[in-house]
């Protein structure tokens, strides 16, 4: 058995779901934030027996797409040391971030 903990961007959090449960994956959803943009994402936890697994990325794969986002950034500014002015850049966001842990043991009370 393997455990899935995927890291997902709030909006497709959703869709994956509805798929993952279509499909007949038990799911866990946790809410968390990222640190970088410190936005809000969402934190699947999901059990799958080992000949479901590939199944289960084709899914996660489908669903969350990377795409782009402006978001502001801080920059210092000239000769004010200390300052922080906004200003957009652009950044990539979505798809999914995923660790795959092999389960030894498995109990469902």
């Amino acid at each position: 058995m393997l455990f899935i903990i995927a890291i997902i961007q709030d909006e497709d959090a959703s869709r994956l779901i509805n798929e993952l449960m279509t499909e007949g994956y038990r799911v866990t959803k946790l809410a968390t934030t990222g640190g970088f943009l410190r936005a809000g994402n969402t934190t699947l936890l999901v059990g799958v027996d080992d000949e479901r697994f590939q199944a289960a990325m084709d899914i996660i794969e489908k669903v969350c797409k990377s795409r782009k986002q402006i978001a502001p950034s801080p920059s210092s500014m000239v000769g004010m040391p200390g300052s922080y002015t906004p200003y957009p850049i652009e950044v990539v966001v979505g798809g999914a971030t995923i660790f795959v842990l092999s389960v030894d043991q498995f109990v469902k009370l």
